[in-house]
């Protein structure tokens, strides 16, 4: 039998998910069928309860349906919880067919901690800037702050919501937030979590933003590198982009679904040459 899975977006025509998800069934021998399903903008709900009525056993979630699909969940996942937004949805918790509870969890935040240990970063004791403060970012604080940096901020263009967001987490760690105009470095690590460089811009910063030796990371990413990490590389940072926190959390929702862990490396070396 085939256990049938899925990516819900809108649009949801560009995810890379069923190619991901393709080679890591194939790689471990799992018998599964993953499809990408554009949701009406109006009815996820609905769209989540039939595709569980045609034999679904789970599902990724992907832009702009994440809090819809954390408002549907029975359990969650601290981690999604914290972030108030749900990526990978288990029928049962543990995909038991006998258990019709929807699980929910946010796997965004352990990809990009993943991927940035791929790439020799040191998060415990580093400085940190997080650029935005919308749902990308945080959906990865709490994972970040598990890793015990020397201290994390977040900078939006509005300040007040960065505050805010920062006051959520507050709790887990040294965090702070507010405008960009408040961004004081150096730091040792810089994140842009904003949506900036699809549009070829940049969040206003100072030239002295980086620490020697410091790293930013793009979750965005292309088969060039993004305006932030050609701005970034300009003033001495190692740059990587977000292909690699893609197949990371998509590893990670693999392993909840089916309890094996896929090699990513090939997957995402596969994915890097077809870009």
């Amino acid at each position: 039998m085939i256990d049938r899975y899925c990516v819900f977006g809108h649009p949801v025509g560009h995810s890379k998910s069923p190619t991901i998800h393709a080679a890591f069934a194939e790689q471990t021998g799992e018998a599964i069928d993953y499809a990408a399903i554009e949701a009406p903008l109006d009815d996820f709900a609905g769209a989540w309860r039939r595709f569980v009525a045609e034999g679904g056993r789970g599902a990724n979630v992907t832009v702009p349906f994440k809090e819809e699909a954390f408002r549907l969940c029975d359990t969650l996942s601290e981690r999604a919880r914290r972030a108030g937004a749900v990526n990978t949805l288990i029928l049962g918790g543990n995909g038991a067919s006998i258990d019709r509870k929807v699980y929910g969890d946010t796997t965004d935040g352990i990809g990009l901690v993943r991927d940035l240990r791929r790439h020799g970063v040191t998060l415990a004791g580093a400085r940190i800037l997080v650029l935005g403060a919308g749902g990308a970012v945080r959906g990865v604080l709490e994972p970040l702050l598990a890793e015990r940096p020397a201290s994390l901020f977040v900078a939006n263009r509005t300040a007040a919501k960065a505050c805010a967001l920062a006051a959520d987490f507050r709790d887990l760690g040294a965090i702070a937030g507010g405008g960009f105009d408040a961004v004081a470095g150096p730091f040792d690590l810089v994140i842009n979590g904003t949506s900036a460089s699809l549009a070829g811009d940049l969040p206003p910063l100072p030239d002295d933003l980086f620490a020697a030796a410091a790293s930013a990371y793009d979750m965005m990413y292309g088969a060039q590198p993004t305006v932030f990490l050609r701005w970034a590389a300009e003033r001495g940072a190692r740059g990587v982009d977000g292909l690699g926190m893609l197949v990371e959390q998509a590893a990670e929702s693999f392993f909840q679904w089916r309890g094996k862990h896929p090699d990513t490396a090939p997957v995402l070396e596969a994915l890097r040459r077809a870009l």
